[in-house]
């Protein structure tokens, strides 16, 4: 075994070269990812409650992708959220309109969850994930949820677009 953990070592160093990659918290945080996936898949089957009321439509997809960009952009650059991400992250300023500009500190998991909970791209798989879940055990509790999600995008987007329109005025 001794062996086994020099050859891991020794390519993860290879592959890291001169960067910070922390691949042993990369490995724990998608090990974390797969076990909460397979305990999810192990909840559904049990509850063999899986017809075609639980199918996803388009309007699902609709409801699901707007909210989940919203969610994601939430939990990785709201100011409100930010002490989610503080034990992860340095404060360096702000980046857009009601949006915070972090940087990941720390070392090995600390660092990996650091990036994972400050990008919206990488934590956009987990609320995705969450909700794809939530229609199935949850339907309706999870499509109300994705309605408010998704009402505060459309409302962000118009929120821009008026500031725009206002500058381009001045």
């Amino acid at each position: 075994m001794p062996q086994v953990e020099e050859t891991i070592r020794q390519e993860a160093e290879e592959y890291r070269g001169d960067s910070e990659q922390p691949l042993g918290g990369y490995a724990l945080t998608a090990a974390t990812y797969l076990g909460a996936v397979g305990a999810g898949l192990l909840v559904v089957h049990r509850r063999r409650d899986t017809g075609p009321a639980h199918a996803v439509g388009p309007w699902d997809l609709f409801l699901m992708s707007l909210a989940t960009h919203k969610a994601s952009r939430m939990v990785a650059k709201d100011a409100v959220t930010s002490p989610l991400r503080a034990l992860f992250t340095r404060y360096r300023g702000v980046s857009a309109p009601a949006e915070l500009a972090e940087e990941v500190r720390g070392e090995g998991s600390r660092r990996a969850l650091g990036e994972l909970v400050s990008c919206p791209f990488c934590v956009a798989q987990w609320v995705a994930t969450g909700y794809a879940f939530g229609l199935v055990l949850a339907p309706r509790s999870t499509r109300s949820a994705g309605a408010v999600l998704s009402a505060v995008a459309v409302s962000d987007w118009l929120q821009l677009a008026y500031a725009r329109l206002q500058q381009a005025q001045e």
